[in-house]
């Protein structure tokens, strides 16, 4: 992996930062990804800059028109191309069927699939030949839980995206998958009340909550050589929930 250029979005905090300073502990370039806590992302940079990598910290909202464009620019005006995506986005309005509102619907649409279609679309025309595209889904995907259901709905959705792309660009040797994290400690979980989760984690054979670096270091792997045969799979990461 040394020497390739990584974007990945939503990389202040949570599984999102793991995955930069794995990937900067490999010496690849990273463009970090952050909606609004710039010293987040300022201390990922340097973190990576004391690893042996290169990296730039990018403000960008990337529900907002344009946003994920301009960080592709960004990674090619920077680092000269682009070789890895890490689509990384995130948001849940928590409500069974029948409470949730269209309001709701379309925030989380927007959030979860279109700006995930909007990466990948982008991966699509401006990542070199080789490269790896991996797009951080949920387990709730594949899990049926009350309440869950529009969540679960838009993280589906990206998943079919990440298959279709796959077939699309296997001829250029662009590998294509999704990473299914189960309950994982991140700020977002640890703000959430435990009955939230804690099926979720009564469920786990390896009984722990995973951390973000579980999830990193197979991202790692999808994205380097040895990941080269692995594509249009979603990959659960789970410890054994699902």
């Amino acid at each position: 992996m040394e020497g390739k250029v990584a974007l990945v979005t939503g990389s202040s905090h949570g599984i999102g930062r793991a995955v930069a300073l794995r990937l900067g502990a490999e010496r690849m370039s990273v463009v970090v990804n952050y909606r609004s806590d710039k010293d987040a992302a300022d201390e990922v940079v340097a973190e990576i800059g004391k690893a042996g990598g290169r990296a730039v910290a990018v403000g960008a909202d990337v529900t907002a028109a344009g946003a994920i464009e301009e960080l592709f620019e960004v990674a090619e005006r920077e680092f000269g191309g682009l070789d890895v995506l890490i689509s990384n986005v995130g948001l849940n309005r928590p409500g069974s069927i029948a409470e949730v509102t269209d309001e709701d619907y379309d925030l989380v649409f927007g959030t979860n699939t279109r700006a995930t279609f909007v990466a990948l679309r982008e991966a699509a025309r401006r990542v070199r030949n080789g490269g790896r595209i991996v797009s951080i889904s949920s387990g709730a995907a594949v899990m049926a839980r009350a309440g869950s259901g529009v969540y679960a709905a838009s993280k589906a959705a990206s998943d079919t995206l990440v298959r279709v792309l796959a077939q699309e660009l296997g001829p250029r040797q662009v590998t294509v998958n999704s990473v299914l994290p189960g309950v994982t400690r991140t700020d977002g979980l640890m703000a959430a009340p435990r009955s939230a989760w804690e099926p979720w984690l009564a469920g786990t054979p390896l009984d722990r909550l995973a951390e973000p670096e579980d999830i990193s270091d197979i991202v790692a792997f999808l994205v380097s050589d040895g990941g080269r045969w692995i594509t249009g799979q979603a990959v659960h990461a789970s410890g054994g929930a699902f």
